[in-house]
């Protein structure tokens, strides 16, 4: 056999290729969108770190395939997960061809884990969207109201979690109004359903908190309480919430949105309300408090009176009142006089004014004979010189008037 194709490769002139070649043609072949791109699972074998990257071996969980995987220097940085032996991942990245060794090796852009270390890794991204959004900052947090008479619970009326809560609230702080706003809070619907309970209880406008409760359960029964539409929901809620979710376990991204957190839903519902006993020994207490205060104004008061009713007795208000009504008396006295004479005073200089203008009163001058000469305009003539002949002249008398005419004149001035 082997020596008929050594007589066909010379008789036929073949012309091999180059490993670079064929190398080359491998390269190509790899190039398809399929392999450029593309995730793939599996376990890491082995893994060796170098200072040019991390090579490692994926082996498939099924088969007995593996594939040899590189992580160059510079993209170790942007790893979300460091490639550890005996860890399930998701990696993503190319095939390609090494051409030195003359096989072909995976080119990894990106670890993942698979699970729980992926389902970690989501809930991580989440928080810390939400906590630069400040979804989760103290600032936000309200205080509970001290004495709630209406109370909002989002729960599975099924759940144990309902009852508990009823009787909770019940025996503790009777005449509660409690409203239940039924919700699933497991499964892949719980997240849209618990939104829905929480925004029912908005419109119904009646609680003045509310308590989103669940039982105890498996880690991933609890996961609708990390999903980012719960979260929101709680966070823009207008009235204060109480989350009770679980029992002993970590922190949900709803505890961390809520006002205040409870381990359970009994607990939550004891820090909602306080106990009908402690409510009455507070309100006893109050009734003392005010009491003790009320006595020591009163104690203070009949201090003040006793100090005033002393100073009275010292300066004998009695006596000053007499002493000082008689010498309102001796002031009302010396004011009458003083009126009195101001009176006389003043009448008399009426009188004295009287009679000087009756003095002076044109009438009665005229009354004795004398006339007063007015010319045509109404002046009054004082002066001969002042009239014409031919003028016509009024003269006032004692009783009514004559007109008269000039008919000659003598001023009394010699020429």
């Amino acid at each position: 056999m082997p020596d008929k194709f050594l007589t066909e490769l010379l008789d036929s002139h073949i012309d091999p290729i180059s490993i670079d070649r064929l190398t080359s043609y491998i390269e190509r072949a790899l190039q398809i969108p399929q392999l450029r791109q593309v995730w793939v699972s599996g376990e890491i074998a082995s893994a060796t770190f170098h200072p040019s990257g991390i090579y490692f071996t994926l082996k498939d969980k099924v088969g007995k395939a593996a594939l040899p995987a590189v992580v160059w220097k510079s993209q170790i940085s942007e790893l979300e997960t460091k490639p550890q032996i005996g860890m399930e991942v998701l990696v993503f990245g190319q095939l390609a061809v090494y051409a030195p060794h003359g096989k072909y090796q995976f080119q990894v852009q990106q670890v993942l884990p698979i699970g729980e270390g992926l389902q970690a890794l989501r809930l991580q991204r989440l928080r810390q969207r939400l906590t630069a959004e400040g979804l989760f900052d103290v600032e936000r947090k309200r205080s509970l109201p001290a004495y709630p008479q209406t109370i909002a619970v989002v729960t599975s009326p099924t759940g144990a979690a309902w009852g508990d809560i009823q009787q909770t609230l019940r025996s503790r702080y009777p005449g509660v109004l409690v409203l239940l706003s039924p919700a699933t809070v497991q499964g892949e619907a719980a997240p849209r359903s618990i939104d829905r309970a929480i925004q029912r209880v908005q419109i119904d406008g009646r609680a003045e908190v509310l308590i989103v409760a669940r039982g105890g359960g498996a880690t991933e029964d609890l996961n609708c309480f990390n999903s980012e539409i719960v979260v929101r929901a709680i966070a823009e809620c207008p009235i204060p919430v109480v989350t009770g979710i679980g029992h002993e376990r970590d922190e949900s991204l709803a505890d961390r949105a809520a006002d205040a957190l409870a381990a359970t839903p009994t607990a939550a519902a004891i820090l909602v309300v306080p106990a009908l006993t402690t409510v009455v020994d507070e309100h006893r207490a109050r009734i003392e408090r005010l009491q003790a205060a009320m006595k020591r104004v009163l104690a203070a008061q009949q201090a003040q009176l006793s100090q005033v009713r002393m100073r009275c007795e010292r300066i004998k208000p009695d006596r000053h009142l007499a002493i000082e009504a008689e010498r309102l008396k001796h002031l009302q006295q010396r004011l009458r006089r003083a009126i009195t004479g101001r009176l006389e005073s003043a009448q008399q200089q009426q009188l004295r004014l009287c009679a000087r203008c009756q003095a002076l009163d044109p009438r009665l001058v005229l009354q004795r004979g004398y006339a007063l000469v007015h010319q045509q305009d109404g002046s009054i003539v004082r002066d001969a010189a002042a009239v014409v002949v031919g003028e016509e002249l009024c003269l006032q008398l004692g009783q009514g008037q004559v007109n008269v005419i000039v008919i000659s004149s003598d001023n009394g001035k010699k020429t």
